[in-house]
């Protein structure tokens, strides 16, 4: 561990009065032999915060922040590297309230280490002495990938709600697997979630389908996902979702109920869709229970998955996306649509063209764990390749003349922009027009 300390951290530990101490995931990692990107840096020591700023000032450090109710300071050395302290300390919790009513600071590291979440997360690195502090048993949790709450089950997940959704983020990044009384307590505690604030829901589970770019475990966002189903968690953060849980589909089709589709679906999906891939369903438990099957499940869910979205506070590009990707997700499913019409769909959605054949994949894929490349990207991307042979274009950029050529011909300037995408229409479908002198004398004979 001495090795990947950074010099100038082991240097303020040399100086400081008190032992400093690395804790949380750094120490964490670096016994599982988890490799990521960068280490979070997590330090503390006995030192009140106000103090240990002094210190780390004195010895080249840049001091961000100083939060002296909560004994934190965040900082970062000539390097750039950020570094956040806690000053040891013990917290008191009100059940639901996310933040602690009365903090404690105190000399005892298995105080602190009460405080915290998992045993894995409550190793210490004693930085100065080179080595580990282990109060409750984490480097055996840590070595053997499980997730042992640092006290009382119940009461851990009864303080803070947010961490049920950590207990999913951390298994999915981590590839460890919650104990009995890990997953009771978080079962118990499962309503406590609406208590979290909409935006710090949601990046968690941005952070849960994204676990396995953290440490390169592949299904990571599937283990995740399946462990807020298990909690109940699920059902509280995404019930529209959740209620298509044991909800049969059609045999001939799929392999899987409604939910654990959807689940498959974002475990095989491309990691830019993969929102989409999860909520892409959506409204099919909302459409076999209002109308007893599944037909308008692509209109209803675009409906519904822009008021998930919204009700999390998901940024607007990402709403309008998932939505895009949902409503038309079941086009051309069954591989009749004529290819005239294709390729002009092909123009009117070139833009998530990709994503919504990615979408498509994962869906075919979640039916029945089938990963051939499905029967409709294979005829879509057949007649996409013949569309570029015959240099087709697909954007206004790529056709043969401009709004100053439709001006010159007398169309008026309010009518250029419906002219144009007009061309742009027909030449998708006859490539050999996107020329400068046909595309005048078809932008003059159309009715406008």
């Amino acid at each position: 561990m001495h090795e990947i300390i950074p010099k100038q951290l082991k240097n303020l530990a040399n100086v400081c009065p008190k032992p400093l101490y690395a804790v949380g995931g750094s120490v964490r990692d670096f016994l599982c032999k988890k490799h990521a990107a960068h280490f979070d840096w997590d330090i503390c020591a006995p030192i009140s915060a106000q103090d240990f700023a002094e210190i780390a000032t004195k010895h080249g450090f840049k001091i961000q922040a100083v939060y002296k109710n909560t004994g934190t300071v965040k900082l970062a050395d000539c390097n750039g590297v950020d570094y956040e302290y806690t000053c040891f300390r013990s917290d008191k919790y009100v059940r639901g309230t996310h933040v602690p009513v009365e903090i404690h600071f105190t000399d005892d590291i298995t105080l602190d280490a009460r405080r915290r979440d998992f045993t894995a997360n409550a190793i210490y690195y004693d930085i100065q002495a080179e080595n580990y502090v282990d109060p409750l048993g984490g480097i055996a949790d840590a070595k053997e990938s499980r997730l042992r709450t640092v006290t009382d089950a119940k009461k851990v997940f009864g303080e803070d709600g947010l961490r049920l959704m950590r207990l999913a983020r951390q298994a999915a990044q981590l590839h460890f697997y919650p104990d009995e009384e890990c997953l009771q307590g978080a079962k118990a505690n499962a309503a406590l979630i609406k208590d979290i604030s909409p935006e710090r829901i949601f990046t968690e589970l941005l952070a849960i389908l994204h676990a396995d770019e953290k440490y390169g475990h592949a299904d990571g966002p599937y283990l995740g996902l399946t462990l807020l189903q298990k909690t109940g968690v699920l059902h509280h953060v995404l019930p529209e979702l959740a209620l298509g849980e044991n909800m049969a589909q059609r045999a001939d089709f799929h392999k899987y109920d409604v939910l654990e589709h959807s689940l498959r679906a974002a475990r095989y999906a491309d990691k830019r869709i993969r929102l989409a891939a999860l909520l892409h369903d959506v409204g099919k438990p909302f459409c076999k229970l209002r109308d007893g099957n599944s037909y308008a499940h692509a209109e209803e869910g675009a409906r519904i998955v822009s008021e998930i979205l919204t009700r999390l506070k998901a940024p607007k590009k990402t709403i309008e996306q998932v939505h895009e990707l949902t409503l038309w997700h079941m086009y051309d499913f069954d591989c009749k649509t004529k290819e005239p019409k294709l390729r002009r769909f092909f123009i009117e959605h070139y833009e998530s063209l990709e994503e919504l054949l990615l979408i498509k994949q994962a869906d075919y894929s979640a039916c029945a764990d089938d990963f051939e490349i499905a029967p409709t990207c294979r005829k879509w991307r057949t007649i996409l390749d013949a569309m570029r042979k015959e240099h087709a274009p697909f954007t206004l950029k790529d056709l043969a003349i401009n709004g100053n050529d439709l001006k010159a011909l007398g169309i008026p300037a309010p009518k250029l922009a419906h002219v144009l995408h007009e061309l742009l229409l027909h030449t998708a479908v006859n490539p050999k027009d996107n020329e400068k002198v046909r595309l005048l004398r078809l932008a003059g004979s159309l009715n406008i």
